[in-house]
């Protein structure tokens, strides 16, 4: 069966599978950013680092993004045409502005939605609605809950990852011996890279392996598993570790999770929510910090949608994705 993109249309999430076979080969969320890639708008250059071709821009809305590429002539306090290649990243502690280059001659674009991005590629896409169970029988709650921890078991072992300010690394743990950890591992890696969408640096640390010819057979492998993802690698070195390099445009699914799980999992909690059947109120029940994480505009909308009355319950003894939804008497 030849692989076929399935989107849903979700309150403040797009997400997209690529499936095959009853399994997910690759999947992509947005969560309505307001400077995604794609967008083609009017900036204005508020800061020029000295000797360099890299600023800060400041869109109408007040966000802003870096801005490399300047030509000599663009000075501070000019308005310029830019697109945005980058959406930000958040990290421990701060979140990386966007990145834009300057894009002269362009017409003022927004970004384009997940759905339209996809399209354009060529790729075969089907819209599904919320309520259809399609996503599920391809396993996307065992890939949101992969996300969530950032650990993906396979016999003998487990890969952990973990989104770092530098890279996102993997790391390899397992009773087997090492070459046999390492080559078990590596298929699940390269799959893990599409699942999760991950791109920008990656570190994977393998088993250390002494045996050059080892080392070198775990390269192979790697270089076989990889063949459909589009980056540069390193060869492993005597400690075991291997360095990825790939467009980075959107944060990857793990990362969306660590840095911000209040508001991943009210988006999860919504999907539930729109999912139910029984009659009555939607009651959300929740961890008071996925609560406050709900947004009033989502809320709202997901009473449109619904055709109901919605409602809150905090329980503070419910773990950030343990909240549910159901119907109850109105």
């Amino acid at each position: 069966m030849s692989a076929q993109w399935l989107y849903e249309d979700g309150i403040a999430e797009e997400r997209a599978i690529l499936v095959s076979g009853g399994s997910i080969l690759s999947a992509r969320v947005e969560w309505g950013e307001a400077l995604r890639p794609g967008l083609v708008a009017q900036a204005r250059l508020t800061k020029r680092h000295h000797g360099s071709r890299r600023g800060i821009v400041r869109f109408e809305n007040g966000t802003e993004a870096v801005i490399d590429q300047l030509p000599r002539e663009a000075t501070e306090g000019v308005t310029i045409t830019v697109r945005v290649i980058r959406a930000a990243i958040a990290e421990r502690g701060r979140t990386k502005l966007p990145v834009a280059r300057p894009a002269p001659g362009e017409a003022p674009r927004p970004a384009p939605t997940l759905r339209e991005e996809i399209e354009a590629s060529g790729a075969a896409l089907r819209a599904l609605p919320v309520t259809n169970a399609e996503f599920g029988r391809h396993g996307w709650d065992e890939l949101v809950e992969q996300a969530q921890t950032g650990e993906i078991p396979f016999p003998g072992g487990s890969i952990i990852v973990s989104p770092t300010p530098a890279m996102t690394l993997i790391d390899i743990d397992g009773a087997l011996p090492p070459l046999k950890l390492a080559l078990a591992a590596v298929p699940v890696i390269a799959e893990a890279l599409h699942r999760f969408d991950i791109g920008g640096a990656i570190g994977i640390d393998f088993p250390t392996l002494a045996d050059k010819q080892d080392r070198q057979q775990i390269d192979k492998a790697l270089g076989n598993a990889l063949i459909d993802w589009t980056g540069e690698r390193t060869a492993m070195n005597g400690f075991g570790f291997v360095h990825l390099v790939a467009r980075l445009e959107r944060p990857s699914l793990v990362a969306r999770h660590a840095r911000h799980p209040a508001t991943a999992a009210a988006r999860v909690l919504l999907r539930q929510a729109e999912r139910v059947t029984e009659p009555g109120a939607l009651l959300l029940t929740a961890n008071p910090r996925v609560l406050e994480a709900l947004q009033s505009d989502w809320e709202r909308e997901l009473a449109r949608r619904a055709g109901r009355v919605v409602r809150r319950k905090a329980d503070a003894g419910l773990a950030l994705f343990g909240g549910f939804a159901q119907g109850v008497p109105l």
